[in-house]
């Protein structure tokens, strides 16, 4: 598996679970105080975009790694829970790390 595969992943985990912490604060800015309705309608589907991105790479790295269902769609859902993304990224890149840096390993010249 090619190392790009997982830094798009990790990329995409990253600003997907840090907008949905913005958008949070933006709904309770416009629910709890009435404030910022624009704002939160254009983060909102900004991190609508961003999540459809995170979807596309957990899905190729899953489809890489050979995940069974239920792994894929735990990784998936991960993008809907804040804060998930953050431990959820981290488990899957040390699993991962190995599978990546072990395609990287050649084997010596032969004299």
């Amino acid at each position: 598996m090619k190392s790009s595969v997982l830094t798009r992943y990790r990329a995409m985990a990253y600003i997907t679970a840090v907008m949905l912490l913005v958008l949070c604060t933006c709904m309770v800015f416009k629910y709890g105080f009435h404030r910022g309705e624009g704002l939160t309608l254009v983060v909102s589907q900004i991190h609508g975009v961003l999540f459809i991105i995170y979807v596309v790479f957990a899905f190729d790295l899953g489809s890489k790694a050979k995940w069974p269902l239920g792994k894929l769609l735990w990784v998936l859902a991960a993008g809907t829970i804040p804060l998930a993304a953050f431990f959820v990224e981290r488990r899957v890149t040390s699993e991962i790390a190995p599978l990546v840096s072990g395609e990287r390993q050649t084997e010596p010249a032969k004299a």
